[in-house]
């Protein structure tokens, strides 16, 4: 059996998840590599603000002795949730939905990664090196096949590419689903300063406004940016069936406003005066539980091993599967025995988590709303 001190541990995906993984094994002394096919740090946005809990995400950043760094960049005052009423835009007297628990501050996803690939020593991430394939050889050692043709041999090969994951059909034969969701994104900069209205109304956190299967979420990030987004229940095809092209916001903007025709003006202003564009956002998932039989010298983390509906828990495992996954790499001798250890506790934590996450999305967008 290989031993996991001196493996060649390969992880592909250089998000939050594999990220972790990488630092907790840098950090009690174990060679890894992290590919990534994103040529730079910064070669694309990353995403809006996460809530990271104590119980997960935390439990992760201890483990890779980023927690301190993690408070001094964080925003406990965002934690807030505000509901607001549709017809008037008055704040409800009732609660946000139930908090994952009572400390789970928010950080911009960009800067939490940037955090990750600070404390890791340079070269550990190669980027640009889009993994097309992966190939067993023998023995449960891995070839790694890159875009540009070229390889490399691994000796455990972690799938941390997310929903669209390259690496998981090596051990599984699941594919996303689309869920019925689709979530419209759209923002604004120095909002305070530019938009002070629409800041008022969301507050230090987030808000949130539903009615009759559609939502309106609105999120404060870091430097005065605000996040927003519009969710509803649809097929896939919508777009076509609307006459909505995405090339041509104008399209998208005048779709949105109709459907959320009848809510108050400083509501659906979100939406008149965004400024960064939309993007569609459909969500996909996994099959509740996602499983497979153990296959040796290879495995998957966060979105690649339980994609779920984004309601504030997807980074969270993410991490703290890298977390576990390292821990028990450094636990155990044999690669073997570290990874049967990690998928036999990830498992069923990530279907708990998954149904947790379908009856939150639920909760907002009822099924039967289209």
């Amino acid at each position: 059996m290989r031993s996991t001190t001196n493996a060649r541990i390969a992880v592909v995906g250089a998000g939050l998840g594999g990220l972790a993984c990488a630092r907790v094994l840098h950090r009690h002394g174990r060679s890894v590599t992290v590919f990534e096919r994103e040529n730079s740090a910064d070669a694309r946005p990353q995403g809006g603000s996460l809530d990271i809990h104590s119980g997960t995400g935390q439990v992760a950043l201890r483990a890779a002795g980023l927690l301190d760094g993690f408070r001094a960049l964080a925003r406990p005052e965002s934690q807030e949730w505000r509901i607001l009423d549709p017809a008037t835009a008055a704040v409800l007297p009732v609660p946000g939905p139930p908090s994952h628990d009572d400390d789970s501050p928010e950080i911009d996803r960009g800067r939490l990664r940037s955090l990750l690939l600070d404390s890791l020593p340079e070269g550990t991430v190669r980027w640009g090196r889009a993994v097309t394939a992966v190939r067993p050889i023998e023995d449960g050692i891995w070839r790694l096949v890159f875009e540009d043709g070229s390889t490399e041999e691994a000796d455990l090969v972690i799938g941390a590419d997310g929903a669209w994951s390259r690496v998981r059909p090596s051990v599984s034969d699941a594919t996303p689903a689309y869920s019925g969701v689709t979530f419209i994104e759209t923002g604004f900069s120095d909002c305070d300063t530019r938009h002070p209205a629409l800041a008022a109304l969301v507050g230090k956190g987030t808000m949130l406004v539903t009615a009759d299967g559609r939502a309106l979420l609105a999120q404060r990030n870091g430097e005065g940016h605000i996040r927003v987004y519009i969710a509803f229940r649809a097929p896939q095809d919508w777009q076509a069936a609307a006459g909505v092209s995405f090339d041509d916001a104008e399209t998208v903007r005048a779709h949105v406003v109709n459907l959320l025709d009848g809510w108050d003006g400083s509501l659906l202003d979100f939406v008149r005066h965004s400024e960064s564009g939309f993007i569609a956002r459909p969500v996909f998932v996994l099959p509740v539980p996602h499983t497979w039989e153990h296959v040796p010298g290879i495995t998957l983390l966060g979105d690649a091993a339980h994609l779920m509906p984004p309601v504030g828990l997807g980074a969270n495992l993410a991490m703290l599967d890298g977390s576990d996954l390292a821990h028990a790499l450094i636990a155990e001798t044999s690669v073997e025995d570290a990874v049967r250890a990690y998928e036999g506790g990830m498992f069923p934590r990530s279907a708990r988590a998954a149904l947790d996450c379908a009856k939150a999305l639920e909760d907002i967008l009822p099924p039967g709303a289209a």
